[in-house]
C-alpha cells in the first residue's frame, strides 16, 4: 500500500488558488517551490498529501481549510476602520490574522490572571465618548499617562519620548506589544501598508499592537491614536497616520486627540516663528516638543502654516527620508526586543506566573513565542526577576 505522505489528493483548485491570493503570492513567485501548481490548479495532476502539507505551510493557511468546499470567510474579530481611497479593505492577510488571534489569546491569558488577583477594572477604559471635548481628552490621557510635556522635554531625543510613551502606557494598565514580525518569526515580516496598529478593549487588560516594522516617527502617532480608542472603550484596527483625514467619524475623533495629545495646538502655536524655514522648524518643534517631524508637519498644518498640497508634499518627503534612516538601522538586543514584542506587563505576570508553577513552560513558550527554556532564563534575567 503507498505511504499516506505520497498518495494523491483531492482538492479544488479554487481553494488553491484562495489559500494563494490570501497570501497575497502569483504563481510564478512560487514557480520553484512549488513546480506543479499551475497543474495543480488546472487539475491536471493532483498533490500529495506531503506536497500540500508543503503548500499549506508555506502560504500559512491551515490545511483542513483546503479540503473545505469553497473559500471560507475570514472575518477580522476587532472592527475594521481602515480604509484606501475611502474603501473598506476585504480581504486581510494571514499575517494580520495570525497577529490578532495571538494578542487575544494573550490577553485573555492576562485577563484571567488579574481577575484571580482581585484587580479593579481600569476606569479610563470608555471614560469619553465622541462628543467628548477633544483637547479635554487629551489632556486627561496625558495626566493619566504622566505624560506632560515638560516630563517629555528632560527626555534627550523624541525616539527616548517613544520609549518613555509606552512604559507609561504600560505602567497605566496597557499592554502594549511592538512587534514588526508575526510572532517571532523573523522571515513574515508586517507590512505597515496593511495596518499600523489596533486597540482590543477590556476594562482589566485593554492592549494595543503597534506595527514595528512602521517607521518609529509613525509609531508615536499609533500608540497616540490607539490610546484614544481605549478612552472611548471601542476595539479597532486602523491605518491611520499623522497625515490621515478620515472620514469616519470615530477615527477622526481618536486622530484629533492623537494630535492633540502630543502636541497641545494652543501651546504649539506660541512657538511657531513666521519667518522661520520649514526644514528647521522641522527640527526645532521636534526637539522642543519631543514628538517625530512627521507629527510636528501635521500641527503645522492644523495651525495654517501650511496649504493642503504643500502639507502633502512635505510629509511624503519627510517619511520617505525616515524611512531611509530606519533601513539603515540596527536589529538591536534580541532579548530586550523580545520584552517589547509581547510588552513587559504581559511579559513580567507570565514569566513569574510561570516561575512560581501557576502556568505550564509549554504554554508560556506558546504565548511569549520561543520554545527553549533557556530563552525563557534570558527573558527572566532581561527583566530583572532572575
Amino acid at each position: 500500500m503507498p505511504k499516506a505522505a505520497t498518495m494523491r489528493v483531492n482538492v479544488k483548485p479554487e481553494m488553491l488558488r484562495w489559500a494563494r491570493e490570501r497570501a497575497g503570492l502569483e504563481l510564478d513567485a512560487l514557480a520553484r517551490r512549488f513546480p506543479k501548481l499551475a497543474e495543480w490548479e488546472r487539475e491536471e495532476t493532483r498533490p500529495t498529501l506531503k506536497q500540500l502539507e508543503d503548500f499549506a505551510k508555506a502560504m500559512h493557511a491551515p490545511i483542513g481549510y483546503l479540503f473545505l468546499s469553497e473559500p471560507p470567510i475570514e472575518g477580522i474579530p476587532i472592527p475594521d476602520f481602515r480604509t484606501v481611497e475611502n474603501r473598506r479593505i476585504d480581504r486581510p492577510s494571514p499575517d494580520l490574522l495570525e497577529t490578532i488571534y495571538l494578542c487575544q489569546q494573550r490577553q485573555e491569558w492576562y485577563r484571567n490572571h488579574v481577575h484571580s488577583l482581585r484587580e479593579e477594572p481600569l476606569s479610563f477604559i470608555g471614560s469619553a465618548t465622541p462628543e467628548s471635548d477633544i483637547e479635554q481628552t487629551a489632556a486627561e490621557i496625558r495626566r493619566a499617562l504622566g505624560f506632560e510635556i515638560e516630563e517629555r522635554r528632560r527626555c534627550p531625543t523624541w525616539t527616548e519620548a517613544l520609549r518613555s510613551f509606552i512604559e507609561k502606557a504600560d505602567r497605566l494598565g496597557v499592554l502594549v506589544m511592538v512587534n514588526g514580525v508575526v510572532g517571532s518569526n523573523n522571515y513574515r515580516r508586517l507590512n505597515p501598508d496593511e495596518f499600523r496598529g489596533f486597540a482590543i478593549a477590556d476594562e482589566l487588560a485593554p492592549l494595543v499592537f503597534i506595527n514595528g516594522a512602521d517607521t518609529k516617527s509613525a509609531q508615536m502617532f499609533t500608540l497616540a491614536h490607539e490610546l484614544a480608542h481605549l478612552w472611548l472603550g471601542q476595539s479597532a484596527l486602523s491605518d491611520m497616520e499623522p497625515a490621515s483625514a478620515p472620514t469616519h467619524r470615530v477615527e477622526n475623533w481618536c486622530n484629533r486627540v492623537a494630535a492633540e495629545l502630543l502636541v497641545p495646538l494652543a501651546v504649539f502655536r506660541e512657538q511657531l516663528r513666521a519667518d522661520e524655514d520649514l526644514s528647521a522648524a522641522l527640527g526645532r518643534l521636534a526637539k522642543h516638543f519631543k514628538v517625530s517631524t512627521l507629527v510636528v508637519l501635521r500641527r503645522i498644518y492644523d495651525a495654517g502654516g501650511l496649504s493642503r498640497d504643500a502639507f502633502w508634499r512635505a510629509y511624503r518627503e519627510e517619511l520617505n527620508r525616515l524611512r531611509e534612516i530606519q533601513r539603515a538601522g540596527s536589529g538591536g538586543d534580541f532579548y530586550l526586543t523580545l520584552g517589547v514584542r509581547v510588552g513587559k506587563r504581559f511579559a513580567r505576570a507570565i514569566v513569574a506566573n510561570t516561575l512560581e508553577g501557576q502556568t505550564l513552560h509549554r504554554d508560556a513558550y506558546r504565548l511569549l513565542g520561543f520554545s527553549k527554556f533557556s530563552t525563557f532564563r534570558e527573558l527572566a534575567h532581561s527583566l530583572g526577576m532572575v
